[in-house]
């Protein structure tokens, strides 16, 4: 893996980087084929990277990797795992991260469609009368929302602006309709 990284970086520097020559001034090309000391190119590259003032896009890119502080290798976060399979599933069901050996609720849906959250209401069911305007209208104000929904003991209703759903049992979001994903944990 690290000769595949350092293959990577030497085409990179044979593409894109340039060294100024200081007795003419004018620029060539780094070329892979030159053998180079190790030091030396670790320390170009550290060199590029403390000039991301330069580059505003290495600021904002999050990769969702810490190191850890004792030199332990890097590990995912915490905050970037999701469920899978994704589940939906009524008042009774546990919330949280769900896997296929772990069967839970997933609780922080969310909609790739209208890219809101999905909201959760336990203990009442939507009436037959609700439709796409009326959640447009008053999602995610639950105040607004209650007078479609119906109290009944066991169930979870779920929306978003522009699907809604009523869910007793634990079930597998498979419906195509639904454009629902887990939003991280």
């Amino acid at each position: 893996m690290a000769d595949d990284i350092d293959d990577l970086l030497d085409e990179v520097e044979t593409k894109y980087c340039t060294r100024g020559n200081t007795t003419t001034g004018s620029h060539k090309r780094i070329t892979a084929n030159k053998p180079r000391n190790r030091a030396k190119l670790d320390d170009d590259i550290d060199d590029i990277l403390r000039e991301d003032d330069d580059i505003p896009q290495l600021k904002q890119l999050n990769l969702g990797i810490k190191t850890s502080t004792d030199g332990k290798d890097n590990q995912r976060s915490q905050s970037s795992r999701k469920c899978f399979p994704v589940y939906l599933g009524g008042s009774s069901c546990i919330l949280g991260l769900a896997s296929s050996v772990n069967k839970r609720a997933c609780d922080r849906l969310r909609c790739t469609s209208c890219d809101f959250r999905v909201s959760q209401f336990n203990n009442f069911e939507w009436h037959t009368s609700t439709d796409y305007l009326f959640l447009r209208n008053n999602v995610p104000d639950f105040e607004k929302l209650k007078s479609k929904l119906k109290t009944r003991k066991g169930m979870r209703a779920y929306c978003c602006q522009c699907c809604w759903r009523s869910v007793q049992d634990l079930v597998e979001l498979k419906d195509s309709k639904l454009k629902w994903v887990c939003g991280k944990h």
